[in-house]
């Protein structure tokens, strides 16, 4: 079990380096749209610090297990991982076109393949499974809602602000788009 709680803090540091350095990286630039965003990179920030505060701070002072099992911590582990690599992943595959905050470049255009075939919100997705595997690693009732609940609700507020100035912008093509596609869970939502 050290292998993995050692595992565990190192994830959780590349998650919180990982998010900071993109914070610092990839923001919108002189040319953007930078009014659609109505503070939603800010909101998420408070709501994702207080959630994985929450959780942990949740674990240490309630006894609510989900499982007496020990796979549950390597699930949550597991995870944690995909999430962060693949939104990597994502990030990198937009290229120029992604940025923390909510913003139309220039000449942008709507990815519609890879992952983007099946989710329009692909790094939100997997940002979100990186806290579910937070609330399962915690291996508490009480984390798992802290852990994941709150960001749901954060990048829910996100997407609408986000599609609404998608919508602005490229009209029909996005809402056709938006038709073939679900938000977060390949062929369910």
């Amino acid at each position: 079990m050290n292998a993995l709680q050692t595992l565990f803090t190192f994830s959780m540091f590349a998650w919180f380096l990982s998010e900071f350095l993109y914070k610092r990286i990839l923001k919108s630039g002189e040319k953007d749209k930078k009014d659609k965003d109505k503070s939603t990179l800010n909101l998420l920030w408070i709501v994702i610090v207080f959630s994985i505060a929450s959780s942990v701070t949740a674990s240490y002072i309630t006894k609510f297990p989900i499982t007496d099992e020990v796979w549950i911590f390597y699930l949550g582990e597991f995870f944690i991982l995909v999430g962060i690599i693949l939104r990597f992943i994502i990030i990198r595959s937009l290229g120029k076109y992604f940025t923390v905050d909510v913003t139309i470049r220039e000449d942008h255009q709507i990815k519609k393949e890879g992952f983007y075939k099946y989710l329009r919100h692909p790094s939100y997705a997997f940002s979100l499974l990186t806290s579910l595997g937070l609330g399962l690693y915690l291996n508490n009732w009480l984390s798992l809602v802290l852990a994941f609940i709150p960001p749901l609700i954060a990048f829910s507020y996100r997407i609408k602000v986000e599609e609404k100035a998608l919508i602005e912008q490229f009209g029909e093509e996005y809402l056709e788009y938006r038709r073939k596609t679900k938000k977060l869970i390949p062929f369910i939502y």
